[in-house]
């Protein structure tokens, strides 16, 4: 073992606790169960079988408020290991479920034997004609792909709210709609093809045009049965015409009988069934979308409302204006979403009572938006509107933000009330449609329900189509809460079809708690068809058994998960994950879902227990170390949950007195530190011009396993040489900013070969020519953002650097007057915000009288004005970092770019490099995890300039990629400098 190794039961819960009575089982601390475990190993390979508890409870929970731990998790990456799990189940006499995203709210991505993850090795689009078709494959976000279908003017039509996480497989799967997509936009009337592999392990194309012909031969049975299911339907006039009414308002209750109608062919029916089948019919593997034309011009207004029955009275006029979305969101919707970054803070003062109206109108021209625009104006005139709070306007706007800003609040709707719910209770997600018509008197029935069950929910939907969602919580560990629930379930689910008609599940399809529910909607004679249709194309009952089908009466009440208490900064999550696709580790350990759900077992588990014990033994490397501490998390959060913190807190809490002793005495001389790192670089180059980079590693690899791995970085040969040791001369007198260069950038130099000054020299050479003269300050050395020690959880090195930064900046800028222009993004992020909670009280005072701005937006907004363009390369790729994303300043990073560059890009998978300082020397695996579909992305073409604005960032996307990634800023001095240049 490693000298300094941190011990797990650092990371133990103090808490004394009794066992929760869903936790999981001390028999399945070992993991997986032999001969389960050997078996799929020795057939798919041991990189493809996840066996440790720690993996099956990471994959137990999803969106929904259902907890199932699996026996198993198997990662396959093609058709031919799908088909091979298929095949051993189906031997073995053994359950499967796929899972995509996990964002599904009804409990259809857990299984309680083989769980299949079909979002790793599933990603990928092609586009087709132009864009007027895609070709996706599952585990492609719905965001991803309309990012690359937007540069071709079109998009998709399905639109979730959860669209920045969900994948394809799981929309189609499940036939979500969203807020535009109605029952004419949904995957059922855009999906062009599918291509699948059935319980059997047939895979079938129905865009092939032999399709039929080969699966009559493959499954005489199936087309068979499909038939003359088809015939009896067909047969039988009064259950046409049932099936035909249930879908003209949104339903994905049951399987879609409408297919039988649609179809002629086996090929064809399967194409209509496979939408909506929750994975019950076979695995989904690729998906062609017939595309819908990308409106530009767009028109939306917030529109308030005395009441949820008056918002509702009012949909109708929109829709008949022809506004394309029109969202409802009541009081408690409305007061939990002050919890969203950009959401006025007054809206918590909003009368309960309250209501709003989300009207968007698209028109695809000027004429088209003011025509829009009249009519909307004209149904407006006649609405006794409301404005409760000052922020109210009511008026309908164009401006991009402004719209931006009303969605971001919509969206997180499940998340935003989710996370204000009191700590420890449970999550329900219910969705319903009525006809439209109807809507104001379901939502007048719906209040009154909940009130008579004592439950205080919010209510949300996509009102223009009748849809409507509330949630509910209650605490699932108490059983009079869980009866509370119960009755209302039964009461809701009688409510909506006996006095409504409507559909128990409007887009969020079955799922485990409607199930119960699906004959009362549908009647026997329907119902039993549906089990029919299961018995036919899986007759073995292999994939997801009970998600559909549940003669069970309380199956919805079966699998409920607890929410013990965790971390104050975790405590809000609702598990929706949609933190997933943004964060470096989901491709290689665990995301930040994944870790708040493994602390919460903890909790569930008493004290000591094995499943503890085994669960703190992986999570400090799956969990912690590979944690980039990046927080896009919190980004990506609609409530801001900020997981890297909680992992900066772990480390902390893993150090030993001792360790924080060295950290903060390396703060207090860090101008030693500095130099010194400064010239092991330089020796280090010199070692590897002579001798290679093999000794370098060699050595780095012994220190880092006598040592600690998180501790000793590892030599990579992508590290640049040493800086300069002097800073470019500078004048106080006359300077319009202080220049800060980042000690990244006194430490390591440029990108090997670049001919041209370093990024010091670049600033100020460029900042002079825009007659906007920068000055660095003499005593810059031994001075940093303090990012370093705050990375790593160094508490006491944190604080030494943090109050000696603001000191000194406050100095430099003789009190604030002048701004501190710094050169890193990630140091610009330090120094205005990270320090902050680490400061004294007098330190902060000062901090407020400082101006911090990024080198980017100095660049883009003071200099760029007052600069000559001489000369632009052809192209450049930039790298837009995680610390861009907090600063909200990645525009800045293009405009720089585009005044330097005839063509610029920014991939569409363009994330966190992960490199995070140097943990990407720490653990090189999660950086080339993290870069993975990024660095394919670049490498398809050749660039003129590979940009971005953070040296290490641009290290790590060195290594990525192959190319050298330097500062944009150095490009713009090229860009501006007077005579010759040779790059």
């Amino acid at each position: 073992m490693p000298l300094l190794e941190p011990k797990p039961e650092a990371l133990r819960p103090e808490a004394v606790r009794p066992p929760s009575v869903d936790r999981v089982p001390d028999r399945q601390a070992p993991g997986t169960p032999e001969p389960l475990r050997g078996d799929l190993i020795a057939l798919l390979g041991p990189e493809k079988v996840l066996w440790k508890v720690s993996d099956l409870v990471k994959y137990a929970s999803d969106a929904s408020p259902y907890r199932f731990v699996p026996q198993v998790v198997v990662v396959p990456q093609s058709i031919d290991d799908i088909s091979a799990v298929l095949s051993y189940a189906h031997g073995k006499g053994r359950e499967v479920v796929f899972r995509a995203a996990g964002t599904s709210l009804n409990g259809q991505a857990q299984g309680e034997d083989i769980l299949v993850d079909v979002r790793h090795h599933w990603a990928g689009i092609e586009i087709l004609d132009d864009g007027a078709q895609a070709r996706i494959r599952p585990g492609t976000t719905v965001v991803r792909a309309n990012a690359a279908l937007a540069r071709h003017g079109r998009l998709l039509g399905p639109d979730p709210a959860s669209a920045i996480a969900c994948t394809i497989g799981g929309v189609v799967a499940n036939n979500a709609s969203g807020m535009t997509a109605g029952t004419t936009r949904n995957s059922y009337r855009t999906v062009s093809s599918l291509t699948f592999v059935l319980p059997s392990g047939t895979v079938v194309d129905t865009a092939d045009p032999t399709a039929d012909e080969d699966l009559a031969r493959a499954e005489p049975r199936l087309c068979e049965g499909l038939l003359a299911l088809k015939a009896e339907i067909e047969a039988d006039a009064g259950l046409t015409a049932r099936i035909r009414a249930k879908y003209e308002i949104k339903n994905t209750n049951g399987y879609r009988l409408d297919a039988f109608l649609d179809g002629s062919t086996p090929v064809q029916i399967l194409r209509g069934l496979m939408v909506g089948s929750e994975g019950t019919f076979g695995f989904i593997s690729e998906v062609v979308f017939d595309t819908l034309p990308l409106d530009r011009r767009i028109s939306t207004a917030l529109l308030f409302f005395p009441s949820l029955t008056a918002a509702a009275a009012a949909v109708p006029r929109f829709n008949e204006a022809g506004a394309i979305a029109v969202e409802l969101m009541d009081g408690n919707t409305l007061r939990a979403s002050v919890s969203v970054q950009g959401v006025p803070a007054d809206w918590a003062e909003l009368p309960k009572e309250t209501a709003a109206l989300l009207v968007e109108f698209r028109a695809p021209d000027e004429h088209g938006q003011e025509a829009y625009e009249q009519a909307a104006a004209a149904v407006v005139q006649e609405l006794d509107l409301v404005a409760p709070v000052p922020s109210v306007t009511n008026a309908f706007t164009r401006d991009a933000k402004a719209i931006s800003g009303y969605w971001k609040a919509r969206k997180a709707f499940v998340t935003a009330v989710g996370g204000s719910r009191p700590s420890g209770t449970t999550l329900i997600t219910e969705d319903f449609a009525v006809p439209p018509s109807r809507l104001a008197e379901a939502c007048e029935a719906l209040l009154s329900l909940q009130a008579e069950h004592g439950f205080d929910a919010a209510v949300a939907g996509h009102a223009a189509h009748g849809n409507l969602h509330f949630l509910l919580a209650f605490d699932a560990a108490k059983p009079s809460d869980v009866d509370r629930y119960a009755a209302f379930m039964d009461d809701f689910c009688r409510l909506t079809v006996e006095r409504f008609d409507g559909s128990l599940k409007a887009e969020h399809a079955t799922g485990r708690n409607i199930a119960p529910f699906l004959e009362l909607e549908w009647g026997p004679r329907a119902t039993e068809l549906m089990w029919r249709t299961k018995q036919i194309i899986d007759p073995g009952g292999v994939l997801a058994p009970r998600i559909v089908l549940d003669r069970d009466p309380k199956a919805h009440l079966r699998g409920l998960k607890t929410i013990p208490e965790v971390e104050a900064v975790a405590d809000p999550c609702i598990e929706c994950g949609f933190c997933e696709p943004t964060c470096p580790s989901h491709d290689l350990t665990t995301s930040p879902r994944q870790r708040i759900v493994l602390r919460r077992e903890m909790m569930r588990q008493p004290g000591g227990s094995p499943v503890e014990t085994q669960l703190l033994d992986a999570y400090g490397y799956d969990a912690v170390d590979t944690c980039a501490g990046d927080s896009t998390c919190k980004l990506a959060c609609p409530v801001g949950i900020d997981t890297g913190a909680m992992m900066k807190d772990f480390r902390h809490r893993r150090h030993s007195p001792r360790e924080e002793r060295i950290a903060a005495l390396t703060a207090k001389n860090f101008k030693a530190v500095e130099a010194a790192a400064r010239l092991a670089v330089a020796a280090a180059d010199r070692i590897g011009d002579r001798l290679g980079d093999g000794p370098l590693e060699t050595i780095t690899a012994l220190a880092r396993k006598a040592v600690r791995p998180d501790l000793v970085p590892e030599w990579l040969p992508e590290i640049p040489g040493a800086a300069a040791r002097k800073l470019p001369r500078t004048s106080r007198a006359g300077a319009n900013a202080v220049y800060y260069p980042a000690c990244v950038n006194r430490i390591f130099g440029g990108p090997e070969g670049h001919r041209g000054p370093s990024l010091p020299q670049a600033v100020v050479a460029v900042s002079a020519r825009a007659g906007k003269p920068v000055w660095i300050p003499d005593d810059v050395a031994g001075t940093c953002c303090a990012t370093i020690w705050h990375s790593k959880g160094y508490d006491d090195g944190n604080t030494v650097m943090a109050n000696r930064i603001v000191e000194a900046a406050w100095g430099w800028t003789a009190g604030g007057k002048l701004p501190l222009v710094v050169d890193a993004s990630s140091c610009t992020l330090g120094i205005a915000h990270e320090v902050v909670p680490y400061l004294t009280d007098d330190n902060r005072e000062l901090h407020r009288e400082l101006t911090i701005v990024d080198s980017l937006v100095w660049a883009a907004d003071e200099l760029l004005p007052e600069l000559t363009i001489l000369r632009r390369t052809g192209s450049a790729v930039l790298h837009p970092t995680c610390s861009m994303q907090h600063l909200d300043d990645v525009q800045q990073l293009r405009t720089v770019a585009e005044a330097c560059a005839e063509e610029v890009v920014i991939p569409d998978d363009a994330g966190c490099c992960a490199f995070a300082g140097d943990r990407g020397m720490l653990h090189k695996e999660l950086t080339a995890s993290a870069t993975a579909k990024e660095a394919a992305e670049v490498n398809r073409r050749e660039y003129d300039a590979y940009l971005s604005a953070n040296r290490m960032c641009e290290i790590g996307m060195d290594r990525a990629t192959g190319h050298s990634y330097y500062s944009v800023l150095m490009e713009l001095e090229r860009a501006t400098r007077p005579g010759a240049v040779v790059r």
